[in-house]
């Protein structure tokens, strides 16, 4: 008998916290609402309490990582273990070394994902196919500006 491998749980909201205070090196909320880092760090992620469990899944999405049980996720917007609507990992959505890839392995991966993703593919998604094009050209404009 195969048993499957589940994903570890959610973090609770404590485990959250202290993540997030060691991150930005604080002890408490109360530190870290102080915080100049932490401020100028979610200064755009409008308006957030740190208790509750869904806004610090968020600031530790941006700013600490993949959250334990995310990591390998399967299903809608998930590509190569990543789901694209919740984070921002353009080179590892491409499959991509970011210290090692050339412009050219960019567009490779772009054309490899626009052929299953494109909204003109039967296999097509127009919402995954914008989320790739924004993550291109993120990575494209990151080239353009050295040459």
């Amino acid at each position: 008998m195969v048993r499957q491998l589940q994903p570890p749980p959610r973090l609770s909201v404590k485990e959250l916290q202290k993540a997030i205070y060691n991150h930005f090196g604080v002890k408490n909320a109360a530190e870290l609402r102080k915080s100049a880092s932490f401020k100028l760090a979610t200064s755009g992620m409008g308006k957030l309490s740190l208790s509750n469990i869904d806004d610090l899944e968020r600031i530790y999405r941006q700013h600490i990582g993949i959250l334990p049980n995310e990591e390998g996720e399967e299903g809608y917007g998930c590509i190569n273990g990543i789901n694209i609507f919740k984070y921002d990992l353009p080179w590892r959505v491409f499959g991509l070394d970011p210290d090692r890839a050339t412009n050219e392995d960019i567009k490779a991966a772009f054309y490899r994902l626009s052929k299953i993703y494109h909204p003109d593919s039967p296999t097509g998604d127009d919402k995954i196919f914008q989320r790739l094009t924004l993550f291109y050209k993120s990575l494209t404009e990151k080239f353009e500006q050295w040459l």
